[in-house]
């Protein structure tokens, strides 16, 4: 296991944080306690959960990842051993449920939402706080094109640097210890970074985005903040909800993969990305590795990368994925990705 450094912080993490989306829905609280427990057995201290989770996100379900979380540290203690990271939700994507669509970044609504998320978790603090999406309207959750769909918009929005005060205070207040983003842009990223410079604030830590073998677009712009700025990048989805462990190849869909048992989640399935998918398998098999092994190693070996988070429905999914990061690529296999992704890149934004 190796550690990096989160931002500016002064703390080191794992290079493996275990998510946990799928508590409460693909998995029950035992089967959740046993990945927990496995993972700490790993040295995988890095967790991370939302107000939304689990998903997909519904109103019956909401909060549970982190009861689960908060009923695991009730019953088997050890909160002191874990670095702990949860969102709170912004507006918009269905999620009207949550706080009664009270979801703005206003100072208010930030601290309803850090009030559930320690109820729920049954802590007295978050290691880092992370804002799951921006409040405006932006290219994330798939758009790579940027439209001013509504100059309007702006008037509605909460000021950046009342949500960089409001998460300031909390942090002063030791309710929250770092901040984060998530799902955001460089133009985002910077800007909050600019803020805490100028208005003497926290400055951010850590971008939770997507990043895969099928969606590299984070080295567009972001991965050079990281470079300059020391913000590194917390990668989701390195998996491509499965696609990138060989299980969909050729049509497959098994039984209770979340692909099968949710259709709504078309980000992957396209035709480039089916085919690309395809090319990397063949490459991890002539280089006598699992296509897990080849994706997660191409993470792991980007500077920008500060910890990839890992999700399982199972402790047999769990293991393949931390044992992978004992694979390194070789520079032969390096180039043979790079020349993939030239014929098909980013498939899958």
């Amino acid at each position: 296991m190796q550690f990096k450094a989160l931002g500016n912080s002064g703390v080191l993490v794992p290079e493996i944080c275990l998510g946990t989306m799928t508590f409460g829905e693909q998995n029950n609280q035992q089967q959740a306690f046993d990945q927990l427990d496995y993972a700490l057995e790993r040295g995988v201290y890095f967790w991370d959960t939302a107000e939304m989770y689990p998903v997909p996100p519904q109103a019956s379900t909401q909060g549970a990842t982190e009861q689960i979380i908060g009923h695991y540290f009730k019953q088997r203690g050890g909160r002191d051993k874990v670095f702990l990271a949860s969102k709170i939700s912004g507006p918009g994507f269905g999620g009207s449920h949550i706080r009664d669509g009270h979801t703005r970044f206003n100072r208010t609504d930030l601290r309803a939402a850090i009030n559930g998320n320690l109820q729920r978790l049954q802590t007295d603090y978050i290691d880092l706080y992370q804002l799951h999406w921006p409040e405006r309207s932006s290219n994330f959750f798939g758009p790579l094109g940027y439209s001013n769909q509504n100059a309007a918009d702006a008037l509605q929005l909460t000021p950046l640097e009342e949500t960089l005060a409001a998460l300031s205070d909390e942090v002063k207040a030791g309710r929250i210890r770092y901040i984060g983003l998530s799902n955001e842009t460089p133009w985002g990223t910077m800007k909050f970074l600019q803020l805490a410079e100028k208005l003497g604030l926290e400055k951010v830590v850590s971008v939770q985005n997507p990043y895969n073998l099928l969606n590299r677009s984070y080295e567009i712009g972001m991965a050079e903040i990281a470079h300059y700025e020391g913000v590194g990048l917390l990668a989701y989805s390195p998996l491509a909800f499965g696609y990138l462990t060989g299980k969909y190849r050729h049509g497959a869909r098994p039984e209770t993969a979340r692909i099968t048992r949710f259709s709504r989640f078309t980000r992957y399935s396209n035709p480039q990305s089916e085919w690309a998918t395809e090319q990397y398998a063949q490459l991890a098999q002539q280089h006598d590795l699992s296509l897990t092994q080849l994706a997660l190693g191409f993470i792991k070996q980007q500077f920008f990368v500060t910890s990839t988070i890992i999700g399982a429905t199972n402790l047999t999914q769990l293991k393949e994925n931390i044992d992978a990061f004992e694979v390194n690529l070789s520079d032969e296999i390096l180039t043979a990705i790079q020349a993939i992704h030239v014929q098909q890149p980013n498939p899958a934004p």
